[in-house]
């Protein structure tokens, strides 16, 4: 009995450790964290937050973009923006995590010839020992992660003949086993693209349609690996080894794409939101890769909503209900069976045209971080939304966007309890861990 009492102890310690590995905190390799689904396993993180600025571990001078920053092994990857007259230029950085050192910079020409020029859009993706960035203008580089030399670059605007959508490309790399998925709109099938991860060839080209902004995801159907789509054109679901289109569920705009948020999904439902088009909730089956409409609402003009309108923020699934903001910032939540609306509420984010909540995602709690460079902890439930705490993270900026004081557009990454952010000038690291 006695040595059944020790062995079952033994045990218990085992689990208990294994539990501590699986609880440690994760990086935020690519858009959206590990898997582009805005959830983190952050274990420590402080509950509450300071009146004043939240203290931070260091601040870097960068120039502008719209990326948010990746997360790898104690290095942080962002892209910006110099421009002087005829001269212009992306840059891809690598800095230490730690002290904000720079560890290696790779710079590039590349002319502008789209709207908001403020600086690329799509976050770097880091897969092993591979930094993965597509600039605005569809320049594409692979990147050796320690030293920043180029591994393979293509430029993808050229070789594609794209149909540059207005804003440029936006949706971050996706890297599926060997291949390397980009949404880049070029002329015929080849709206979207698997790269060789090792060697930058073409290894597929599929979907005769205009690019949109939104960055692919992955899901599984039927123990398969589905690439999900969501282009100028229609919402489809792509056999990453093939391109094979297993369905596709047409979304043409009425007035132009403008589909930034990234799909969410809850395993069984698929949603997405756009600004003009409104939102659309899907139905995927279980068994196979397959999918149907459930619903798509739509409201009369972007002021006059219906369902949910979202522009930068990408929106979530909790239990029943889709929770997003809408157009000018309204927080709302909706029931997944109908797209009815159950509450709305402007607390989050002051009222303005394309208002912007990056949301986060620690346990049951909300982490977010508002275009005006507010750091918020909250709640949502059926009953409404609550708020914990808030706090000033860093300033708005002018660039992104130059009415309205400013804004901070960019999603912020959290990794090793520490949240990383920028705006047009700086990017900033900040410990959010428990004293």
């Amino acid at each position: 009995m006695r040595t059944c009492t020790l062995a079952c102890r033994l045990l218990t310690c085992c689990v208990l450790v294994a539990s501590v590995a699986v609880c440690d905190a994760d990086d935020w390799p690519q858009w959206r964290g590990l898997n582009r689904d805005g959830v983190i396993h952050e274990p420590g993180l402080m509950q509450t937050l300071p009146g004043d600025a939240l203290p931070r571990r260091w601040t870097v001078p960068v120039g502008p973009g719209y990326s948010g920053p990746a997360v790898v092994d104690g290095r942080v990857f962002l892209t910006d923006r110099q421009a002087d007259g005829a001269q212009q230029f992306e840059r891809i950085l690598c800095f230490d995590a730690d002290t904000g050192e720079t560890l290696w910079t790779q710079v590039y020409e590349a002319v502008y010839t789209i709207g908001y020029k403020a600086g690329p859009r799509a976050s770097v993706t880091v897969h092993d020992d591979r930094a993965l960035a597509v600039g605005a203008m569809g320049h594409f580089h692979c990147l050796d992660v320690e030293t920043g030399e180029v591994l393979w670059r293509r430029d993808l605007a050229s070789e594609l003949d794209i149909q540059m959508p207005i804003w440029g490309i936006a949706g971050a790399p996706l890297v599926v086993q060997d291949k390397v998925i980009q949404i880049a709109g070029g002329k015929g099938a080849a709206c979207v693209i698997a790269m060789d991860l090792q060697s930058g060839e073409t290894v597929w080209s599929s979907l005769d349609e205009p690019a949109g902004y939104s960055a692919p995801i992955l899901i599984r159907q039927g123990g398969q690996d589905v690439v999900v789509c969501w282009t100028g054109a229609s919402v489809s679901g792509l056999d990453p080894q093939t391109g094979e289109v297993f369905w596709s569920i047409p979304l043409k705009p009425r007035n132009m794409p403008i589909n930034v948020a990234t799909p969410v999904t809850d395993g069984e439902h698929l949603f997405v939101s756009s600004f003009y088009d409104g939102a659309m909730m899907i139905r995927l089956d279980s068994d196979r890769p397959a999918a149907t409409r459930m619903w798509h609402r739509i409201g009369r003009d972007e002021q006059n909503t219906d369902a949910l309108h979202c522009m930068i923020s990408s929106p979530f699934l909790q239990g029943d209900y889709v929770y997003g903001t809408d157009s000018y910032g309204e927080l709302r939540c909706l029931e997944i069976a109908t797209g009815d609306r159950v509450w709305e509420s402007d607390a989050v984010v002051p009222r303005a045209r394309w208002a912007t909540v990056h949301t986060i995602h620690d346990g049951s709690r909300l982490i977010m971080l508002n275009d005006q460079g507010e750091l918020i902890f909250g709640r949502v439930s059926p009953s409404g939304y609550s708020e914990v705490a808030r706090t000033q993270l860093l300033s708005p900026t002018k660039i992104q966007l130059p009415r309205r004081g400013g804004v901070t557009w960019s999603h912020p990454a959290i990794a090793d309890g520490v949240i990383y952010a920028r705006n047009d000038e700086q990017l900033i690291a900040a410990s959010l861990q428990e004293d």
